[in-house]
């Protein structure tokens, strides 16, 4: 049975990281913790879930990773976040995938998005995939300070069950969030040379239209609402921010 390493990177991840760290449990054989100074008892809650805990200044999400990929000791690892849990059907699919010595050298998992306690199944939130179990021999992160993905050589596969993602329990989370991921990307865009041009103001009302007509998200009901105009205002802020060059991100 090959070994699998859980790899997490966080930082004040108190609330969020209990369940996401007792899911893991009996799947893991390793979970390595990258702890950005966590100001409250995220290293103490991962150490008690058995976690091994590294302290590192953070430098963007792709280094960051990729230094908690080469702390991972397992033949397969497994990257989540706090706020996603596996579910026992993905955690047996987990299993029984390793258990098959399988010919692939990753596994796209679904994921199921959870807004403000309900699940979202339409506004583009319905079908959503990323590459999440993988070969850690095969594997590596590039270096962005955002978006960083990860590069595996194919062939993959896809588990059937899904990651439950617990996106933003309130709108304070959200908000702060928003402000820092939207300062990342208008950097990082205007380091590439983009600029602010004054038709991207149109994308705030073109990104709800998308979301909740389109994409059937006012079959979500109020929740669905809520997430078409907080995701429309996201749409709007990462390009507005280029005026001020993703500062204070």
């Amino acid at each position: 049975m090959p070994r699998l390493s859980a790899i997490l990177i966080a930082r004040n991840e108190e609330r969020d990281l209990p369940a996401c760290l007792e899911s893991l449990r009996g799947v893991a054989d390793e979970i390595v913790l990258v702890d950005s100074h966590s100001t409250d008892r995220t290293r103490d809650i991962a150490r008690a879930h058995g976690a091994r805990v590294v302290e590192r200044d953070f430098a963007g999400f792709g280094p960051q990773k990729q230094f908690a990929l080469e702390q991972a000791t397992g033949d397969w690892v497994l990257n989540i976040d706090a706020d996603e849990r596996l579910t026992p059907a993905l955690a047996e699919d987990i299993r029984r995938a390793l258990a098959s010595g399988p010919a692939v050298n990753g596994y796209e998992l679904p994921f199921h998005v959870f807004f403000l306690g309900r699940r979202l199944r339409f506004g583009g939130c319905f079908r959503e995939f990323h590459l999440r179990l993988f070969r850690r021999d095969k594997a590596h992160y590039a270096g962005a300070e955002i978006h960083e993905g990860i590069s595996v050589p194919r062939p993959w596969g896809r588990l059937p069950h899904a990651v439950r993602h617990e996106s933003y329990r309130n709108f304070q989370e959200y908000l702060e969030k928003c402000a820092r991921y939207t300062g990342l990307i208008a950097r990082k865009k205007y380091a590439e040379g983009r600029r602010f041009a004054f038709w991207q103001h149109l994308r705030l009302p073109w990104e709800f239209a998308v979301r909740y007509v389109f994409k059937g998200g006012f079959l979500d009901g109020n929740a669905g609402l809520i997430y078409a105009v907080l995701s429309s205002y996201y749409a709007w802020l990462k390009h507005v921010r280029l005026l001020d060059g993703g500062d204070n991100a």
